[in-house]
């Protein structure tokens, strides 16, 4: 007992000093140092690491044999305590993650994966306004339905699409932390046959947000007097109109995303609302609008700010502020029109007064079609009837007829 002395275990040189009962101080090359306990075990040697004797002093490596020969006397194998004591430790370790730890770990292993810088920041963002607020400070393990449906309920309805995503998002970052020990238990953020009892499917969800869309009878006249116009916020209106597009994509146009030789736009999948890339067939008025442009103009936006704005692309309150300076526009129940209602008016118009099948008009607006089986199975983009249906659009917003009152009313 006690072979050892401090100055030894600074100055001994490599193999294995027995400091007794089974006490040893291992010497490895580079003068490496660490205590490890013998012992045997229905007739084997095994072996313990007590720790690096550089932390370690004498006399407490001594305590750390004590304690395993105790445990040894008793019929508990020592190795296995540590095991079975570290298990524990983690375990409980786990149990104190936050829900937005939890979630920062997961989008960090996971942003190699992702092709796209933006779509981290989506996860980020959805996350920070929706779930820390509510249980970001809680331990990961506690979250349950009661909670998640917290989060859901206010906005399920009003916002159904982000809705859906930030549910998906909650259900892959709990799934994770079941995997790495921090919860057990059913994932209270699974739809089906668990949250699908408690909320409609989002797409039998009603939209709240209504836009007042102007009748597509009273399209050409509106257009005819929309081309009298020479800003460039009327043509940014116009092409928004011409293409079917939502605002957010017209004004942040670029020219890289503009082929003109094969009278293609191709819209990158991080400004898009369904994070799908989506191509845009550039058809009569809206490709002389493009051709029309001089050929500096190519190297940034398609429709630049101007002012506050310079060096960045056209604000949305341009295009709105374009379609007031138009004069007093309605919808049939005599709201006022907006601008995204465009894309109604050419729903509308293509369902009323084409032949086109209704999934052509709803590929053209980036609407996705049927179920999600049949997303699947569709691998293409009806590019080339969706050619032909912009350009039957096209013709009819070139025609100007008549306007009665109902429509337009003078302020």
């Amino acid at each position: 007992m006690n072979k050892l002395t401090a100055l030894q275990v600074d100055k001994l040189g490599p193999g294995m000093h027995a400091d007794g009962s089974g006490l040893y101080l291992q010497v490895g090359t580079g003068d490496a140092r660490s205590w490890v306990y013998r012992f045997k075990l229905n007739g084997k040697e095994r072996y313990l690491g007590l720790g690096s004797a550089t932390a370690i002093p004498l006399k407490r490596a001594r305590e750390l044999a004590d304690e395993a020969r105790r445990l040894r006397a008793e019929g508990i194998n020592p190795v296995e305590h540590r095991r079975t004591q570290r298990s524990a430790e983690q375990a409980e370790a786990a149990k104190a993650v936050t829900f937005k730890e939890a979630a920062e770990q997961f989008v960090a292993n996971h942003k190699a994966g992702w092709k796209n810088p933006k779509y981290r920041q989506q996860w980020e963002n959805t996350l920070a306004t929706y779930v820390y607020p509510i249980f970001g400070h809680l331990p990961v393990g506690a979250i349950d339905t009661t909670l998640v449906m917290k989060v859901l309920q206010p906005i399920w309805t009003t916002k159904p699409e982000t809705a859906s995503r930030v549910r998906g998002r909650i259900e892959a970052i709990l799934d994770a932390a079941k995997t790495q020990g921090q919860r057990s238990g059913e994932n209270p953020a699974r739809w089906k046959g668990h949250l699908a009892n408690l909320l409609p499917s989002k797409r039998k969800v009603r939209r709240v947000r209504h836009h007042p869309a102007l009748p597509y009878a009273a399209l050409p006249a509106f257009m005819a007097a929309l081309r009298a116009r020479p800003s460039l916020s009327a043509r940014a209106l116009e092409f928004c109109i011409l293409t079917a597009v939502r605002s957010s994509e017209d004004i942040k146009a670029h020219w890289r995303e503009i082929d003109l030789d094969a009278a293609v736009w191709e819209i990158p999948a991080e400004r898009m609302k369904r994070e799908r890339p989506h191509r845009v067939p550039l058809v009569g008025r809206a490709l002389e609008i493009l051709k029309s442009y001089r050929e500096e103009a190519r190297n940034g936006w398609l429709f630049p700010g101007v002012g506050k704005r310079q060096g960045k692309s056209m604000s949305e309150a341009a295009l709105e502020k374009m379609l007031t300076l138009m004069g007093d526009w309605r919808d049939k129940a005599g709201e006022p029109i907006t601008v995204h209602g465009f894309r109604s008016t050419f729903k509308d118009w293509s369902a009323e007064r084409t032949s086109f099948p209704w999934e052509v008009a709803e590929v053209a607006l980036s609407h996705a079609v049927g179920d999600e089986t049949e997303q699947a199975y569709q691998r293409g983009d009806l590019f080339e009837k969706r050619r032909r249906l912009m350009e039957a659009w096209a013709r009819y917003c070139a025609n100007a007829p008549a306007i009665s009152l109902s429509t337009r009313r003078h302020r």
